[in-house]
């Protein structure tokens, strides 16, 4: 099964070249690195560009202009673009374990999507390692864990084990490390663009996802993620957003009303198929 790894990011060109050059240290690479940017003003299409030079797998930068948080609509083109069967999405301001695709992949089910988790690390460690613009090793007694330090264990056949039970009654999902099947995204017409400003849209498509009848599998010990610190963006809409999305699974809501199919009729892939700009 092919997979695409897709990862949104905003004003972090520090942290997106941390989490890149992890992505080019997996043992198990994705057909393609997307990386989808909402509007960013920093250097991060130069990082970008100097790093496709070299990088092992084709490494395409879509962007869009910068009017306000609009991941939902960033994530959609980027999933409009992808040519793998299978997504893999995180957040430039996290870096990956070596397995982390190879986590995902062994772990993902026809009929599911997953749901994975992340350390947290404190500010003083996030600066270190981007300032050196390059991820380093982290296991449960590294110094600068700030949260949820047994994340940091991989333990596959305990994950295995746990995938299919651990917590599925809980609803939040972490759209900085998830992963779908690109045609149940479709089905569901991708992420509801109406969300704008930060929070809900992941747990809207979650939800959705489960009107569609997918289950949910829990990556707990395995597809390991290292969130590296930031001051925390506005939660100003987070309450109405959450509010729309659990109307949307109370009403039997599948399909977003603006999601991804405008994208698919509108995606421009460039001659050579290594780069997009919207």
């Amino acid at each position: 099964m092919t997979a695409s790894l897709i990862i949104s990011t905003y004003n972090r060109s520090d942290a997106l070249e941390v989490c890149l050059r992890s992505v080019a240290a997996l043992r198990e690479l994705p057909l393609e690195v997307i990386v989808g940017d909402d509007g960013s003003s920093d250097d991060t299409r130069d990082v970008v560009t100097a790093l496709q030079r070299d990088f092992p797998v084709p490494l395409i930068y879509v962007e869009q202009p910068d009017e306000g948080f609009r991941l939902a609509m960033i994530r959609n083109k980027c999933v409009a673009r992808a040519s793998g069967e299978y997504i893999i999405q995180i957040d430039g301001d996290i870096f990956l374990h070596p397995d982390f695709v190879a986590d995902h992949l062994r772990e993902a089910r026809p009929g599911h999507f997953l749901k994975g988790g992340r350390v947290q690390l404190d500010e003083a460690t996030s600066v270190e390692i981007c300032d050196d613009r390059r991820p380093r090793p982290i296991r449960f007694l590294s110094k600068g864990i700030e949260a949820k330090r047994p994340n940091t264990l991989r333990l596959p056949l305990i994950a295995d084990m746990l995938a299919p039970r651990y917590r599925q009654h809980r609803q939040n999902v972490l759209g900085c490390n998830m992963s779908f099947y690109r045609d149940d995204f479709i089905r569901a017409n991708g992420y509801d663009e109406s969300f704008e400003g930060w929070g809900g849209e992941d747990l809207d498509l979650a939800l959705r996802f489960r009107n569609m009848g997918l289950g949910k599998r829990y990556l707990k010990f395995c597809a390991l993620a290292y969130h590296l610190w930031h001051r925390e963006a506005s939660k100003e809409r987070s309450r109405n957003n959450h509010d729309l999305a659990h109307a949307h699974a109370a009403g039997g809501v599948i399909r977003a009303t603006v999601g991804i199919y405008q994208w698919l009729l509108s995606t421009k892939r460039s001659p050579d198929g290594s780069s997009l700009t919207e």
